[in-house]
């Protein structure tokens, strides 16, 4: 095999680097890490449905992405996960583009997949922390406008009208 850590393995100390094995905290550490990035805690089903895995992408344009400006980002994307739990995947791109606008240098785009339609959106302002709230807010209003719609959709139904020629048992009254 190969000696490249897995991304379920926590971080080596100095220590189990030099045994070569993992010790009991370090399988607790993995296991507070799991539960910690699952929807679920427990992992079991909730209501008939079974636990998602939501993916989120940060990338960045122009831009180093550092370990907290990652978390930030998560962190505030976390709420969009809880509020539409259909999100497959959402799509962030934070971009820096001083020679165009001066004013506004960061831009943060945001593209989400979900069933149906996707939704994309983009800010930009002075700072980068700023855009991603920003964002974050356009795209939580987005979903909100979606369900709302849905909703009235439901409540409000059409007839419809069938372009194609029935056979006559299903035209006939039953005796």
């Amino acid at each position: 095999m190969n000696d490249f850590a897995r991304l379920e393995d926590p971080p080596v100390t100095g220590t189990e680097a030099e045994n070569g094995e993992r010790g009991r905290d370090g399988m607790a550490e993995l296991r507070a890490l799991r539960r910690s990035f699952s929807p679920n805690p427990k992992g079991t089903t909730i209501m008939n449905r079974s636990p998602r895995n939501h993916e989120l992408i940060v990338s960045g344009i122009h831009l180093d992405l550092t370990p907290s400006l990652k978390f930030y980002v998560a962190e505030k994307f976390e709420r969009l996960f809880r509020h539409e739990e259909r999100i497959d995947r959402i799509r962030v791109e934070l971009e820096f583009d001083g020679k165009n606008d001066v004013t506004r240098p960061f831009v943060a785009k945001g593209h989400i997949t979900i069933h149906g339609p996707d939704m994309n959106c983009s800010v930009a302002t002075d700072e980068c922390h700023k855009s991603v709230d920003l964002l974050v807010d356009k795209l939580d209003r987005m979903l909100r406008r979606r369900a709302r719609l849905f909703k009235v959709k439901r409540k409000h139904p059409r007839p419809v009208e069938l372009a194609a020629m029935l056979p006559k048992a299903a035209l006939a009254p039953s005796a």
